[in-house]
């Protein structure tokens, strides 16, 4: 989620690079930081341009498996950064990660700057301090080198193979030591720090918030709304209407394949459930009385959506549905 003020425009994106064992369980709790743009998956610290996976596994590059963030520094500071990355590993292994071993699976913090290696270093320190772990701190603090991103089927994982990704998780480890030593469900746990709490509810709890009494049921600004989770486009204001239901209502997504539909016979009722794919945000309904073109209206809980307005598209990310308003 990235919100951006006139402040804002002046503060340049930076970049964050972190290797934890497999990449593909770091991406999603960076995705969840607001002001985080991206994350892909990669390698780096090696010696061999554009390697391949195979050849980062067989551990004759020199790579680790790393995550390159995107960021704006104001809205997310490195530091939160540092702290979303240790409750992510062991830092302590000095052989691999879990069920991971060898040298491509190792941890490191790998700095752009000065002032990114004198903050790594400190959270170090601190992590060392904190008489959290009783074996000594293994995780490296390296300059950046070239990063190059991983294969198509590798990057967000986690959305295209969730229950592998969900599968892998527990069974590598991973999610039992994190348990064991934060005492939390880091994923749960970072929504909500992002959300509020109605957000949460609604997103996470199928819950509904009161009619007439949210954000966007009279609003009229032209622009696109968001899955407030994941950023993924859901509807655009072109096909917003006044239902009069108290909801923010549409005739249609923005695109199907962004909605999944489910039956829902929860409070003595039969209704069609609508989510986002990419999150699995519950969104709200869809019912067969809405007007022409479709003849269906997309009754949307306001707290699973963010506006973005017509203006702020492009530097939000999402210049592909400016052509929407031309």
């Amino acid at each position: 989620m990235i919100m951006v003020n006139k402040e804002n425009k002046k503060q340049p994106l930076e970049l964050a690079t972190f290797a934890g064992g497999c990449f593909w369980c770091l991406v999603a709790p960076f995705q969840q930081l607001p002001g985080v743009v991206k994350v892909v998956s990669g390698y780096t610290g090696g010696h061999k341009e554009f390697p391949t996976y195979e050849e980062v596994c067989s551990n004759t590059t020199g790579h680790y498996e790393a995550v390159q963030i995107t960021y704006y520094p104001d809205l997310c500071p490195y530091e939160k950064l540092l702290d979303t990355y240790w409750i992510q590993i062991d830092p302590t292994d000095p052989e691999g990660q879990f069920a991971d071993r060898g040298p491509s699976y190792k941890t490191a913090i790998f700095y752009h700057n000065l002032e990114q290696k004198q903050k790594a270093l400190a959270s170090k320190k601190a992590i060392e301090e904190s008489g959290r772990f009783t074996r000594p701190i293994a995780t490296r603090i390296l300059e950046a080198s070239s990063f190059y991103p991983a294969e198509d089927y590798h990057q967000n994982y986690h959305e295209k193979n969730p229950g592998h990704y969900k599968i892998y998780r527990q069974a590598s480890g991973r999610a039992g030591f994190i348990e064991k030593y934060w005492g939390q469900d880091d994923d749960q746990e970072l929504l909500k720090k992002k959300l509020t709490k109605i957000q949460y509810e609604v997103t996470q709890n199928n819950a509904t918030e009161p009619p007439f009494n949210n954000e966007y049921w009279d609003h009229k600004q032209e622009g696109i709304y968001v899955d407030i989770v994941s950023g993924e486009p859901l509807f655009s204001s072109l096909d917003k209407f006044d239902s009069g239901c108290g909801w923010p209502s549409f005739t249609k997504p923005l695109k199907p394949e962004c909605i999944t539909k489910h039956t829902d016979k929860s409070h003595n009722m039969l209704r069609t459930e609508v989510k986002s794919k990419k999150a699995g945000s519950h969104l709200g309904h869809v019912f067969d009385d809405g007007p022409a073109p479709t003849g269906l209206r997309y009754c949307i809980n306001s707290a699973s959506l963010r506006f973005i307005p017509k203006e702020d598209l492009e530097k939000e990310g999402y210049k592909d549905y400016l052509s929407l308003f031309d």
